[in-house]
């Protein structure tokens, strides 16, 4: 007989205080994965983003879920005061802005370790902090361009296809930051001092491609896109069209997989033949006999029939569907919280459980709340929110 499970406690990442400069995409998606596990996070906003009027409701962008927020004037010596009052206190800082430009604002690494030399300061660009490309703006599809992995997404002998912003964005630049911040931590927490993470987003795709490039060595890839293992070239790795206008993935790779897939699915249709799948030679002729047999009855047929088999075939669902798929349902993939349905905290921890803490924050939400909590009285807050130091 086991013992029993633990009790539930905070988040693995507990005590931790993180002060984030407001930004866009990977920097806030960064934060959010160490606020999920738990970090205490005081999102620093602009004082222009402050919207008139008391908020009704959370903030609609799911990607500041767990902070509070104050707002601060950073422009402003009051203002800069206050961030790295903030800072004093912290474990980590989190910026996204251009290189240069916190050190400009006197919030860079020097200005911010000399008040706390065990901080980690997290920085989240594009580029990275130098380089020639360095100073410049990009975007997602941008700094995928460089590093190959753009070119290997799409169909054979069409155009590159931007695989939305997760590949760079999330999973090269704000996944990677995020395990940099803890891993830095790690090192503090042992006894080393606070250091910079330059998390850059064509560091990190260039390093999710690292299988690509032992393929090639190994003579399993070849350069034009399309025609490979995984790129949608072999015709059990593909996702076809069914009668209903729905999609179903395949991703019967290995030969016992695919002796399931056609086991259950009686491939091939007459007149089409069961030519040799390891000969990519036959791959345009299967795909075509695969294509003609699934279009014979609709996603969800198929899906009852093959999902919970060895086949390797799932549905394509889309948004809505998400949710509501039996898999995810069970394992609470997702989560409401303040009423709205969104992902749950993810990885999972047995002992110290993410969580979604608090619902996004407006702007300059809790600014009153967070000043007291550094000591300012009322009346100093009173005159800082006159100066526009604050909102």
């Amino acid at each position: 007989m086991t013992d029993a499970a633990p009790a539930p406690t905070g988040g693995p990442l507990t005590g931790v205080r993180v002060v984030e400069l407001a930004g866009i995409g990977p920097g806030p998606f960064a934060v959010m994965l160490l606020a999920d596990l738990g970090a205490d996070v005081i999102r620093v906003d602009r004082t222009g983003e402050v919207a008139p009027g008391t908020p009704g409701s959370p903030h609609p962008d799911l990607l500041n879920r767990g902070r509070r927020s104050v707002a601060v004037d950073l422009k402003s010596p009051e203002g800069r005061q206050v961030v790295l009052d903030l800072v004093r206190g912290a474990d980590v800082l989190v910026e996204g802005f251009r290189p240069g430009v916190t050190e400009r604002l006197g919030l860079g690494p020097a200005d911010c370790q000399a008040v706390n030399p065990r901080l980690v300061y997290g920085r989240m660009t594009g580029w990275g902090q130098d380089g020639p490309n360095a100073p410049h703006a990009g975007h997602d599809i941008d700094y995928l361009a460089p590093t190959g992995a753009l070119h290997g997404i799409g169909r054979a002998g069409e155009r590159p296809l931007p695989p939305m912003n997760l590949l760079g964005d999330f999973g090269g630049g704000a996944t990677l930051l995020a395990l940099g911040v803890v891993a830095a931590l790690f090192a503090v927490r042992a006894g080393g001092a606070g250091q910079v993470v330059d998390a850059a987003i064509v560091d990190g795709a260039a390093l999710l491609t690292t299988q690509i490039h032992a393929l090639r060595r190994m003579g399993m890839w070849q350069d034009p896109r399309g025609v490979n293992l995984l790129d949608g070239g072999a015709p059990f790795y593909d996702t076809y069209e069914c009668a209903d206008g729905r999609y179903l993935a395949v991703g019967a790779l290995e030969p016992k997989f695919y002796d399931e897939l056609v086991r259950l699915t009686g491939f091939p249709l007459a007149p089409d033949e069961a030519l040799d799948r390891t000969d990519p030679g036959n791959w345009p002729a299967l795909r075509e006999s695969w294509a003609r047999l699934f279009r014979t009855r609709s996603r969800d047929e198929w899906a009852r029939l093959l999902e919970r088999t060895d086949a390797c075939v799932a549905p394509v669902l889309d948004w809505q569907e998400a949710p509501e798929h039996p898999h995810l349902a069970a394992r609470g993939v997702f989560v409401e919280h303040a009423g709205v349905r969104q992902p749950a905290p993810a990885p999972r921890f047995r002992r110290t459980p993410g969580a979604i803490r608090r619902p996004p924050p407006h702007p300059g939400e809790h600014t009153d709340e967070i000043l007291a909590e550094l000591g300012v009285d009322a009346d100093r807050i009173r005159q800082l929110r006159t100066a526009g130091t604050v909102a």
